[in-house]
């Protein structure tokens, strides 16, 4: 991209999985690991710091059909969170992004009652989107729109897209102390080219 740095964290394992950033501003650091080798060899964390927040860029892992990888992504989760709190004590602004492969309400899937058990919306994966709240984290585009339909991810199949039949399962998270410099959030659902649609944030920095 011109004008722009790129920075990646690839997974060891070639075609799965990784995250990148890209930035016209230089970041202070860059931090690619967090939770011990099981995780970070999977290429799901990428963090920037920069002078007055700290972007963390991530790709949850997918609890997969009959649940079969939730253990592991409550463990990913658990490091994730046990990694923030520590950063939150720094001072600074803390920005969390990225696919979390789970919806967190009824309101942010088109069939949430044929998935209460299913990977993306079982119970453990919606607990931690709420434990992330009480800790203090804010879904940013709830605080601009709080109405049904939509969704950041659609599957191929069955032309679910053009009936937005979907789930919103991108986010932008912010800390709490944040709040005040948070401008607007929203999704970009016109934009093709993926089963996932683009969404962003604007903070008055």
């Amino acid at each position: 991209m011109p004008e722009h740095d790129g920075y990646w964290h690839t997974a060891e394992k070639k075609g799965y999985s990784g995250v990148a950033t890209f930035t016209k501003i230089s970041p202070m650091s860059i931090k690619k690991k967090f939770a011990g080798n099981d995780i970070d060899k999977e290429g799901r964390f990428l963090q920037l710091e920069f002078e007055k927040f700290y972007l963390i860029n991530l790709y949850f892992p997918n609890a997969q059909r009959e649940l079969k990888r939730l253990e592991y992504k409550l463990h990913f989760n658990n490091k994730l969170l046990e990694h923030i709190e520590k950063l939150k004590k720094k001072g600074k602004g803390i920005v969390i992004c990225g696919d979390f492969n789970a919806a967190h309400k009824e309101i942010d899937l088109a069939n949430p009652k044929n998935n209460q058990n299913n990977a993306g919306f079982s119970p453990k994966e919606r607990e931690f989107i709420t434990e992330l709240i009480k800790k203090g984290y804010i879904d940013t585009f709830r605080e601009f729109d709080k109405n049904p339909g939509k969704y950041t991810w659609w599957s191929y199949r069955f032309n679910t897209r053009a009936k937005n039949i979907g789930w919103r399962i991108d986010y932008f998270f912010i800390n709490e102390e944040f709040r005040h410099i948070l401008k607007s959030a929203f999704i970009l659902n016109d934009v093709m080219g993926s089963d996932h649609c683009p969404i962003g944030i604007i903070l008055n920095i």
